[in-house]
């Protein structure tokens, strides 16, 4: 499985940031340019912090995505779930009294359990805690702020625009000191979080907020050493978000998302319509026991 199918750009090897960069300088000399060799390194590092950041995008939006489609789920068709479970055991409770059969007890007895089983963690914690932590839910609750979840999959054409063109200026990885660093990365948190709630008008004061906000001087990195340097940094995490792509792509719900690449949304609708048939399956066959 690629990562193109599942709207995440495939990633190259390992040293494919490195060789470009180091054929753009070749390009340079080749064509005769009198540029120093940092100046050609420098951009082709610039290049390859383009091509990373780009792959950052892809892999964030696919995120969301997969988080969404999860939390939507859950909240559509898990009463549905809960009501097959029920009517299961309903079935299973009603066979075995017409037969008295030990094994059909002993299937009513699985099936019962399977709808009241013994609490566990996530139970305990009723959806209170996700992958990132707490809920936005829960953290809602605790702040007594409203819940906002997220009203599709994936979030409109309009937002998707939004979110990348934020991404690609505010990006922490252009950060050249710690502490601009940490100004993209609480601003990049909040351009995550709008986007993952599809909040276009949210998206849009935040652009215009980064417009009017500081512009972080890019200063033109000289050394060869820094800028091999700078290169290595971007290759390894490359690897590091080839690794979250794949983990995502092999995940139960990005199984989900790749049956329906164009339109995750309807695949929701799908799979109520498909569990409200096999419901009124069960139901009339729970009703042809109990007659």
């Amino acid at each position: 499985m690629t990562h193109e199918a599942a709207g995440v750009p495939t990633s190259r090897n390992d040293d494919d940031l490195q060789d470009e960069a180091r054929l753009d300088a070749g390009r340079e000399a080749e064509a005769g340019g009198q540029e120093r060799p940092e100046a050609r390194l420098a951009r082709a590092v610039r290049a390859a912090e383009q091509a990373l950041i780009e792959f950052e995008i892809a892999v964030e939006t696919f995120r969301v995505e997969v988080e969404n489609f999860s939390r939507l789920h859950h909240q559509r068709l898990g009463p549905m779930y809960a009501r097959l479970d029920e009517l299961d055991a309903q079935i299973a409770e009603a066979r075995a009294a017409r037969t008295g059969d030990p094994e059909d007890l002993r299937r009513a007895e699985e099936a019962r359990a399977v709808v009241m089983p013994m609490p566990g963690v996530d139970e305990l914690f009723h959806d209170w805690m996700d992958s990132d932590g707490l809920s936005p839910e829960a953290a809602a609750m605790l702040t007594d702020q409203p819940v906002r979840p997220p009203k599709r999959v994936r979030p409109t054409e309009e937002a998707r625009k939004l979110y990348r063109d934020l991404a690609r200026r505010a990006h922490p990885d252009l950060a050249q000191d710690e502490a601009e660093r940490a100004r993209r990365d609480e601003f990049i948190a909040r351009v995550n979080a709008a986007y993952g709630r599809g909040d276009e008008a949210l998206l849009k004061e935040l652009a215009e907020e980064w417009s009017a906000g500081p512009v972080a001087p890019q200063p033109e990195l000289s050394e060869t050493d820094e800028l091999y340097a700078r290169l290595n940094w971007l290759t390894q995490r490359k690897e590091l978000l080839t690794e979250v792509a794949q983990d995502l792509e092999e995940s139960a719900i990005g199984a989900m998302l790749r049956m329906a690449p164009d339109d995750p949304d309807h695949l929701l609708e799908e799979i109520a319509e498909q569990l409200l048939g096999e419901v009124s399956q069960r139901e009339a066959e729970l009703a042809a026991l109990v007659q």
